[in-house]
């Protein structure tokens, strides 16, 4: 049974009676409350109130869809457990609207339909009686002869009760063809009410159009339509999804043979078969195929035009008077109350007269210095400069810095929802004389050649990053491919300058990033960075607890609900994200008012984190918010992403996961007053040098690494990154 089901102390039934009135294979009742719902998979305990059964019975069973107040049907057989005692084991559950008028008030009252709470719930049945549900789909009108329904209102409960009925039909449909109730919700808002009939003429659809839906569940409900094993629509979808498996992985291309091999150990399909299914694909240009690379389509096109828009750029003169370094440098020491250091005042010179320039180092180098400088000399120049990074961190951490307002790269370009493209391209250019992009190691190939497609010819670029932090999450490898292409010039920044406190997580970044052992304060010593041995994960937990609700915030005074990240190498395992999560929110926010869905519980004030581009919403990947309000009567959340106020329907939470801990790879482009590393041999698949690189680098004035001493050794010895198979460097060094 459930774990979670199982972890709690539900009220035992008392036994059934060995009625006449209640047959033993079979129960009828009405929900009276849900004590365990799983979206995922449409898992279910309830209690049903039956007719001529001494208390409410439990119901366990799974079923497409289920709110308080229905009418449920179920065949099964009756089973004592050992901890629950009786319950009614479903072998099928099917759920009726409800016809009585107790029902009817509970089945509105459950939130089901956006606009109506309790007490509405209690006003519709009290005025239609048990014809309620027949004037919210058929005579939506007579709604507002209810006290506090107006039109607007009205056309909100109209249209929320059409769109349940709709889900719910067509989770009937994807439940018998194992799709789960979050899986089915997405599907709908994908394609409304054809979503049936266009699964069933093509299943695959599902891996491209919906977001979350893989090619194993598409597949799946393939088979069970009676789709042949080796036909060619199987073949054809199979070959994308191993291209796009090697594109999760950072890789722009696959070489055509390996690509037919993975696609056969994956289907079972013979090679002939998938080299005419290759052909077809070919020849719909949904891969192309360049010597023996096969490409994606999408990928393909954004590495030549990064290579194509690199060069337009640096073929063009500027549109403005050449800046003189030699007295633009001085003039910028004396503003700024500083001397330049020789490698800082080379990649001030390259910045401020070269077309197209990189400049790379870790942390304590002057990078954060250098645009400061560079900003204010092409300000007092009267030029237009713009500024941005991928994430909304980094780019506040730029705006900070420099005074000067920053972007992310998504709302510099101007996403428009409606045409599914950015308002700034090719055609219509940015507005500016220099750009300035932070953190580029995290900008993969598409979104790069986005960007540079709007750079207008005259301008100047000035990419910043840090080549030893972990690469894009997306495919590419795109700053170090530039500047191993040497088609730009680059200066790379080594000599430390920032010693913050000690400096001990700067010297240790360093030290990892040489391979070399940490550096620790002697114990007593005041540091900014300290490591505790732990082996054992529970004890991990406890510390990192303690860590976080006591000692950081009593010896630094860090406020843990907003100054103080926990990382860790992965989602999963019990010192993943996942579980960390759970456990902080239940120690930083354990009580308030919440919803559940999705397996999680949100809590107004949770710090919640978006893992998808929802562009409708201007909200990105990796951005991170707080809850500031739940509204079950309208079916609403809202999070607060830096004073911009967010709304999401209920169905719409499985694009948010809590962001109390977050992985290493989601931390990219973010700094935190204070971090909290947990690394142990639990985490051995990910224990990589760039990794705690990166991790290290997230703290700004604290970093706390809770594990042990063979896990960071192994983390620090591990400098085998995975070569990403990308063209770009060759198509620029050409």
């Amino acid at each position: 049974m459930n774990q979670r089901y199982r972890n709690r102390n539900w009220t035992k039934p008392p036994p059934p009676a060995k009625p006449a009135d209640i047959d033993s294979e079979a129960l009828s009742g009405t929900v009276e409350s849900i004590i365990y719902r799983s979206e995922d998979t449409g898992y279910t305990v309830c209690r049903v109130e039956v007719e001529g059964h001494r208390g409410p019975a439990t119901l366990v069973g799974t079923c497409a869809a289920m709110w308080m107040g229905e009418e449920v049907r179920a065949t099964g057989k009756w089973t004592r457990h050992k901890q629950h005692g009786y319950q009614f084991q479903a072998d099928s559950i099917k759920c009726i609207a409800p016809t009585s008028v107790k029902g009817i008030e509970r089945y509105l009252s459950s939130g089901m339909i956006r606009g109506i709470g309790k007490e509405l719930a209690r006003r519709l049945v009290k005025k239609f009686g048990t014809g309620t549900l027949d004037i919210i789909e058929n005579h939506s009108k007579r709604l507002q002869e209810v006290d506090g329904i107006g039109p607007t209102r009205r056309q909100r409960i109209k249209e929320s009760w059409s769109e349940q009925k709709g889900v719910h039909d067509i989770m009937i449909f994807l439940q018998g063809h194992g799709i789960g109730t979050a899986q089915s919700a997405r599907i709908f808002r994908r394609y409304g009410d054809q979503a049936v009939a266009m699964i069933r003429e093509n299943p695959y659809r599902l891996c491209a159009d919906v977001w979350g839906i893989g090619f194993k569940t598409a597949d799946g409900v393939a088979m069970s339509l009676g789709i042949p094993p080796d036909s060619e629509v199987r073949a054809r979808a199979g070959l994308l999804h191993v291209m796009t498996t090697f594109s999760d992985e950072g890789h722009c291309y696959c070489p055509s043979a390996e690509l037919l091999l993975q696609a056969e150990a994956l289907l079972g399909i013979s090679v002939e078969i998938l080299g005419e299914a290759m052909q077809a694909e070919l020849q719909r240009r949904n891969l192309v195929k360049e010597d023996d690379r096969i490409y994606l389509r999408p990928l393909y096109e954004a590495e030549t035009a990064v290579a194509e828009s690199v060069n337009r750029i640096v073929a063009t003169r500027v549109s403005f008077r050449p800046i003189d370094a030699s007295k633009a440098i001085p003039w910028a020491e004396d503003r700024m109350k500083l001397s330049f250091a020789p490698q800082q005042a080379e990649a001030l010179r390259m910045a401020m007269t070269e077309k197209f320039s990189i400049m790379t180092g870790g942390p304590g180098v002057g990078k954060t210095t250098i645009i400061h400088a560079l900003v204010d000399v092409f300000h007092v120049r009267k030029l237009h400069v713009m500024m941005a990074a991928p994430t909304g961190r980094a780019a506040k951490r730029m705006e900070e810095a420099t005074n000067h307002e920053a972007k992310t790269i998504h709302r510099l370009l101007k996403f428009q929802p409606k045409d599914g493209r950015f308002e700034h391209d090719a055609s219509n250019p940015l507005k500016a004389d220099v750009l300035i992009i932070d953190e580029a190691s995290m900008i993969d190939i598409r979104l790069m050649s986005q960007f540079l497609a709007a750079v207008p010819d005259e301008a100047c670029v000035i990419l910043v990053g840090d080549t030893d932090q972990l690469p894009s999450v997306g495919p590419g490898n795109v700053l170090r491919d530039l500047i191993n292409s040497r088609a730009v010039p680059c200066t790379t920044l080594e000599t430390i300058f920032r010693q913050e406190t000690g400096g001990w997580i700067v010297r240790n970044a360093h030290h990892v990033n040489h391979g070399e052992p940490l550096e620790l304060p002697e114990k007593g010593d005041t540091s900014d960075f300290y490591f505790i041995q732990t082996e054992n994960p529970d004890d991990v937990i406890s510390k990192m607890i303690y860590l976080v609700t006591e000692r950081i915030p009593k010896r630094f005074g860090f406020n843990p609900m907003n100054d103080i990240q926990v990382l860790t190498p992965m989602r999963r395992n019990q010192l993943g994200a996942d579980n960390l999560n759970a456990v902080l929110q239940e120690a930083l926010n354990p009580t308030g008012e919440e919803v559940e869905r999705f397996g999680r519980k949100y809590r107004v004030r949770d710090r919640v984190m978006q893992i998808r581009n929802n562009y409708d919403k201007e909200v990105y990947n990796g951005d991170v918010g707080r809850i500031a309000k739940i509204a079950p009567e309208d079916q609403q959340m809202i999070v607060e992403y830096d004073g911009r106020r967010v709304e999401y329907q209920l169905s719409e939470l499985d694009e948010l996961v809590h962001a109390y801990a977050c992985s290493v790879h989601k931390s990219q482009g973010s700094e935190y007053p204070a971090v909290v590393l947990l690394m142990t041999t639990q985490h051995f698949k990910l224990l990589q040098r760039n990794l705690l690189y990166t991790a290290i680098t997230r703290g700004r004035h604290l970093v706390c690494l809770v594990g042990t001493k063979k896990a960071v050794f192994i983390a620090t010895k591990n400098n085998e990154i995975r070569q990403r198979r990308t063209g770009l460097r060759e198509r620029l060094a050409r």
